[in-house]
């Protein structure tokens, strides 16, 4: 980062990928934020100009508000390094580590963190039967926002039927009953716990559309899950080599006390829709939206 504050801000949003809608809008509620907290913005749909864009916007520092595939797995982030420009959110390796559910378990392993047992599968073999014992879920291993999966709950649930975007192999994993939480880390601070209530599967459309879900926040839970939640959330944000703001998900059987209690995946940018957590958990810890924003932009940097 310059010595100097910030002044002007090349913010990417859009993309490609199938997280395109959700970033425009994350982009627009942080362009807003922005704006009102005095900085120049330059917002820039990322595409295939993107290098031009940058270089013509010259900006003090880049605000990655893209999701999914290129804008938060390594990619965009080595194309911000090789300009040499400060940008916000996780570095390469972090980033690369955290899109990749696979990689990520291993990382918590290694970390001491608890997960559940999963596998990676041909997208035909799972098709064709089961492979892990039910109740299952399927996901691809390297996306978000909870696209793609496919719950498998009794032996004679028919097939997961997707679309011919299904990655060829895919992660599947043992289901975990019990109830949604979520940890946001700001820094290396918690920014306390989150439950999620859904009718189902906190699936997309749970996520982005309007009553898709309900927030209760501080979640009802015992102070012991709610520590070890914000002490895990911590952990997998060091773990993975994460900076700025992360989300960690977790799942809780609560008739296992703290044994029930798992961790699903990192987000390393989370989503700044209007129904997104981390602003929500950001603003019941005292720190209003343009904070958020304006500290993220702050801990902006290179080279990680």
């Amino acid at each position: 980062m310059s010595s100097r504050a910030p002044q002007v801000i090349a913010l990417l949003q859009g993309g490609q990928s199938s997280e395109r809608e959700v970033s425009l809008s994350s982009g627009q509620g942080c362009t807003e934020a922005l704006r009102a907290e005095g900085f120049t913005v330059h917002q820039i749909d990322a595409g295939p100009t993107l290098v031009d864009d940058l270089k013509a916007a010259a900006p003090d520092v880049v605000f990655n508000a893209l999701h999914g595939q290129w804008g938060e797995d390594g990619c965009v982030q080595g194309v911000l390094e090789w300009l040499r420009l400060p940008y916000t959110h996780s570095g390469v390796l972090a980033s690369a580590l955290a899109m990749d559910k696979t990689r990520t378990k291993d990382v918590y392993r290694a970390a001491g963190l608890p997960v559940v047992r999963s596998m990676i599968a041909r997208s035909d073999a799972v098709r064709a039967g089961h492979v892990m014992d039910v109740p299952y879920v399927v996901k691809p291993n390297r996306d978000g926002s909870s696209v793609g999966i496919y719950l498998v709950m009794e032996a004679n649930s028919p097939a997961p039927e997707w679309d011919a975007d299904m990655p060829e192999f895919v992660m599947v994993e043992a289901y975990v009953p019990g109830r949604e939480l979520t940890t946001s880390v700001m820094g290396d601070r918690a920014l306390g716990v989150t439950e999620i209530v859904t009718n189902g599967w906190y699936d997309y459309a749970a996520k982005y559309e309007a009553g898709g879900s309900s927030h209760v926040v501080p979640a009802n839970i015992p102070p012991e899950i709610a520590a070890a939640c914000e002490a895990y959330a911590l952990r997998a944000h060091a773990a993975l080599g994460c900076r700025g703001v992360t989300r960690t998900d977790f799942r809780w059987d609560d008739t296992k006390g703290l044994d029930g209690l798992i961790l699903l995946e990192t987000n390393t940018q989370p989503g700044m829709t209007p129904t997104s957590l981390t602003p929500e958990q950001a603003q019941t810890a005292g720190i209003s939206f343009g904070e958020l924003c304006r500290w993220i932009v702050e801990d902006a940097s290179c080279a990680r």
